[in-house]
């Protein structure tokens, strides 16, 4: 099998666990030097148990500047470089309007919104000419879904960080696009079906496809996105949701 990823070095952050876990998986397999983030100890040594191939963790939140400076302090002790950053990590609360409070608020965008930004602002001085950058979005940032207004703002912040992303370097070549999972079975959604029966059904007849996607899924798109085989898409937002936001 072609390796796409040979000796490249890969940051996934949020990849203890769900969509960064798998995706992490497959760079390690096609090659890469993987670097993971998470915010618990245990979980980050299971995962890069996992992933194997000599992927490395580090410990870290990406609501905490000083722990995203760290991350790129050991890459750059190790290899003085980032070929791509798959800026993963995020959290998924809901509250309507009324419920919501400046914690909810804080917590929120703290996370999906600073953390996006400063994990890839972090890493440009890294970054190779004609790197790659894939952000994590959700077809939330698409849609009016009902009480979590927070969430779907912050994932629409996601889609509008790689339209001025792609302009601010293109001058580097380095292409940024957004991948927008819809349902997939994660060990968070799984735990949210499990409170709420019945809504796996409604969800599901809801997408065109009848089912939630799975985290490999998302996995083949990420690496689609930051390969050589994406060398002309650029700011571009690749819905992996079985159809719903296209149909």
């Amino acid at each position: 099998m072609t390796k796409r990823f040979e000796n490249k070095v890969v940051v996934v952050t949020g990849g203890s666990d769900g969509i960064g876990l798998a995706t992490a998986q497959l760079f390690a397999s096609e090659g890469a030097l993987v670097y993971i983030t998470g915010r618990r100890q245990e979980p980050l040594d299971s995962a890069v148990r996992d992933i194997g191939h000599g992927a490395i963790g580090v410990q870290g939140d990406v609501a905490d500047l000083s722990d995203i400076a760290r991350l790129y302090d050991r890459i750059r002790a190790d290899h003085g470089r980032v070929d791509v950053v798959f800026a993963n990590a995020g959290i998924y609360q809901q509250a309507g309007l009324e419920e919501i409070d400046e914690t909810h608020f804080d917590a929120m965008f703290d996370v999906n919104v600073k953390g996006m930004v400063f994990t890839v602002q972090m890493a440009l001085p890294l970054m190779t000419e004609g790197g790659a950058i894939v952000l994590n979005g959700s077809i939330a940032g698409s849609k009016g879904l009902p009480g979590q207004s927070l969430y779907n703002a912050s994932k629409a912040a996601v889609r509008s960080f790689a339209r001025s992303w792609t302009t601010d370097l293109k001058a580097r070549g380095i292409r940024v696009n957004v991948v927008s999972p819809g349902g997939t079975e994660t060990r968070m959604i799984r735990s949210y079906f499990d409170e709420r029966p019945g809504v796996e059904e409604i969800m599901n007849q809801g997408v065109p496809l009848g089912r939630l996607g799975q985290t490999d899924e998302v996995a083949r798109a990420v690496l689609f996105l930051a390969s050589s085989d994406s060398s002309f898409v650029a700011g571009h937002e690749l819905f992996v949701d079985g159809g719903v936001a296209a149909v």
